[in-house]
Parts: structure tokens; sequence; C-alpha cells
């Protein structure tokens, strides 16, 4: 939508604060991009020149090491900001952003994000949301060092359904590989295979190819709190 004033999606983020001017600014100025399953949208290392708020569709936000092993840092959606760091701080992108679904999204430039910056509410929002990033990256530092690799699968399922809720059947709204749930939480595929096989055995989780059912939250809460007898 080329109107931001007429779109629902600024109100599920930082633009909420924006006046009907600023949003009118943003509409001369944006770019309405779609991008396929699959496509690169940042690229880690690239110049940062824009600021991406997504329409539809969902994506992933990711690292790779040395030796080219993923690690997924957290899945983006519909209303989120993306890139705003990399703008805020004036330096190279530090994330790649990946389609895992078909994606729109609008492109802000720098320029005029810096611009906004001037509304007080606005930047408020915005240090809120850094703040929250740190939050986050620290949480995934300290779940990666004190957490077991059950543990660790059970957090994320529930963090997935609680971030993408549900399709009519009841199984989480995104599909996800093996090999991607495990670069989610720093392990093998065959360990996210095998865990997986045994949340199903004691029906915990109901899964079938890349669909997953929560049956038991509470169960999997207690795993991935620690509180399951050993």
């Amino acid at each position: 939508m080329k109107n931001c004033n007429l779109c629902l999606i600024h109100q599920l983020n930082s633009f909420k604060t924006l006046s009907k001017k600023d949003l009118d600014y943003i509409s001369e100025h944006k770019k309405v991009l779609h991008f396929k399953k699959g496509e690169l949208i940042l690229e880690e290392g690239k110049p940062s020149r824009s600021v991406f708020c997504l329409m539809s569709g969902k994506g992933k936000l990711s690292k790779y090491n040395s030796s080219g092993k993923e690690q997924i840092i957290r899945f983006v959606k519909s209303g989120n900001l993306i890139g705003y760091r990399s703008v805020f701080n004036n330096e190279a992108i530090t994330l790649n952003l990946t389609a895992i679904e078909d994606v729109t999204a609008c492109s802000i430039p720098k320029d005029v994000y810096k611009n906004l910056l001037s509304n007080k509410d606005f930047t408020l929002e915005m240090l809120r949301l850094l703040s929250n990033d740190l939050k986050l990256a620290n949480m995934i530092i300290s779940h990666l060092a004190q957490h077991s690799v059950r543990e660790r699968l059970a957090e994320t399922l529930l963090h997935l359904e609680d971030i993408f809720g549900t399709d009519r059947e009841g199984n989480i709204n995104i599909l996800l590989s093996r090999e991607e749930l495990a670069n989610i939480i720093g392990t093998a595929s065959e360990s996210v295979i095998r865990i997986l096989s045994s949340f199903k055995k004691e029906n915990i989780i109901f899964s079938k190819a890349k669909k997953i059912k929560l049956l038991d939250k509470k169960r999997l809460y207690n795993i991935a709190e620690g509180l399951e007898p050993k």
C-alpha cells in the first residue's frame, strides 16, 4: 500500500507514534518491494541504505560463522521493522534477512528514517526496540551456554507458536526444516530429529513433514525451564 496513513501495519510497530504528516513523508519516499521465498532481502556486510517494514510474509535473520554454519537469530513477520540498527549506528548490515515465504516490504531510505528521529516519541520507541534487541541477544547467549538441547528445542517450539500463532489445524503457523530448527538452537540436525521423535512418542507434540502441533504446552514449558525430573 502506497499511503502509510491508510495501512494498518504501521500500528504494529514504532511508526504508530508518527503524525499524519510524518506518515505522508514516508509515503512520498518509500518503495514497495516483493521478494520470493528463499530470496535474500538484506545481506551481512553490505552498506545500509534503508529500513524495511514488512507488510506480509515471514523472514529469518541469521549470521554465518567462519565455517559457513548458519545461526538463526530470530524470525520476523508482518509489522516488524528490519535494518534500523545499522541505520541508527551508521554501520554496515550485521545480519542476513532471508524470505522464508513470499514477502512484501516497504523500503524506507536511510535519510528519511533519520529525519523521523526528530519526533521524540518515535525516538523513544526506537530506543525501546534497540533495548529489546540487546535483551534478546543476552538471552540467546545465556541459553546456548546454560540449557540442554532438549530444553532449548522445547523453548523454541513455544516461542515460535507465540510469535506466529497456529493454523486451522492447530499447527505452528510457520514451516521450518529440521536444519533450520537446528540452526536456531545451535545444534546438529540429527539431534533435533531425535528429540522431536522423542517429543512425539511422549505425546508432547504431533509432527508431520514440516508441520508441528503442540499437544502438551505445560510439559514443554517444564522442559524448557529445566523443571523436568532428570
